[in-house]
């Protein structure tokens, strides 16, 4: 182009004379300005996407507790939240793959009680506990660069063996559960099954969890016993959600719902039995419960069996239901291990059993007519 340019103004100047050789070389040196300036631009525009992608992958360098979104022009930093996840800790099961290089994956990497594990080919050892998931991938990820380039790692806990809690007590599922999450008391309650039949009125909750716990720099350190360790709660109020009784457990806690206090109703009733005591019960009421009295009972001289608080000493006293039915006396409230006796009485129950036996032999006898 240079050279057809350059033969085009020779002509020119051969063709003009001398008068117009210096505006020729004028419009030359012009024409060639105009043109390298635009080659200058041209090159300009070829480097400047490789500068955008320079700056993006500086951009995505960045620590891995962010991600990236990149639009025209613009690169939006947000953090990731991990909130809610499940943390590892001492105990847990662990299994970590290295993309594409079998050789520095576990199949099982048990995390130790200060919380750490050892990956092949890594002198030192690994934080595993106070980390989710995620974030101890990421850990490894960073500790294989220098054997690999862009490592991915990826870890799953096979086993979760660091949250363990107890439920004991009147319910119908007791035992040892493992916890994956947060879960509040009711929760749990609902796991097992909820409270039997015999379940008393109070819920019991030993804390008795483990030495260590994670601090807010995500450090395993040593825990520090807290002076109220042991808490009651009211079952009612724990069920209708209240949230004063429903609290967050923590690892290592012991959920016990005692059974209620009793007392017992024996004798000559429908259905002799153990009345549990999770709301006030008086005398008339127990009796009800269980089925409520059978013929010729002794109304009249009831047997109550009554232990003196703080003492093996018991005392009896006799109580007459009719009086209590028709309000002429109190009809008292039982208290636990009371024991309520139904009598009969002796001669209707021996007439009764007299007529009872003679009754086929009557049958038997010959039928005689006379006229």
């Amino acid at each position: 182009m240079i050279q057809s340019i350059y033969a085009s103004q020779s002509t020119a100047i051969e063709q003009s004379g001398p008068i117009q050789m210096t505006h020729l070389s004028l419009r030359f040196t012009v024409l060639l300005a105009v043109f390298w300036a635009g080659m200058t631009v041209v090159t300009a525009a070829q480097h400047q996407p490789s500068a955008q992608t320079a700056t993006q992958s500086t951009v995505a360098g960045r620590s891995p507790q962010t991600s990236v979104t990149t639009v025209p022009n613009i690169a939006v930093v947000s953090p990731v939240s991990e909130e809610g996840q499940y943390r590892i800790g001492p105990g847990d099961l662990l299994e970590v793959h290295v993309f594409n290089r079998p050789q520095l994956s576990l199949e099982a990497a048990r995390v130790d009680a200060r919380g750490m594990i050892r990956m092949p080919l890594l002198e030192a050892e690994i934080q595993a506990a106070c980390h989710t998931e995620s974030e101890l991938a990421q850990i490894i990820a960073d500790q294989y660069r220098e054997y690999q380039r862009n490592p991915q790692a990826f870890v799953l806990v096979k086993e979760y063996n660091s949250q363990p809690v107890a439920v004991i007590g009147a319910v119908e599922k007791p035992g040892r559960i493992q916890l994956q999450r947060r879960v509040r008391l009711l929760e749990l309650l609902s796991f097992v099954g909820g409270p039997s039949e015999k379940a008393g009125l109070r819920i019991h909750v030993a804390h008795s969890g483990d030495n260590t716990v994670c601090n807010t720099d995500g450090k395993l350190v040593a825990a520090q016993k807290p002076a109220d360790d042991f808490d009651v709660y009211t079952l009612g109020d724990t069920l209708m959600g209240d949230s004063q009784s429903n609290p967050y457990i923590r690892p290592g806690d012991i959920v016990s719902i005692p059974e209620a206090e009793q007392a017992f109703v024996v004798g000559n009733v429908y259905k002799p039995s153990s009345i549990p005591l999770k709301a006030p019960i008086r005398f008339s009421e127990a009796i009800a419960m269980a089925g409520g009295t059978l013929p010729d009972s002794n109304l009249e001289q009831i047997r109550l069996v009554r232990q003196v608080p703080g003492t093996p000493v018991k005392q009896e006293q006799f109580i007459n239901l009719r009086q209590i039915n028709q309000r002429k006396t109190e009809d008292l409230m039982l208290l636990a291990g009371d024991i309520v006796e139904v009598p009969t009485q002796t001669g209707k129950k021996l007439m009764r059993s007299l007529l009872t036996s003679m009754g086929p032999a009557l049958v038997n006898l010959p039928l005689l007519i006379l006229r």
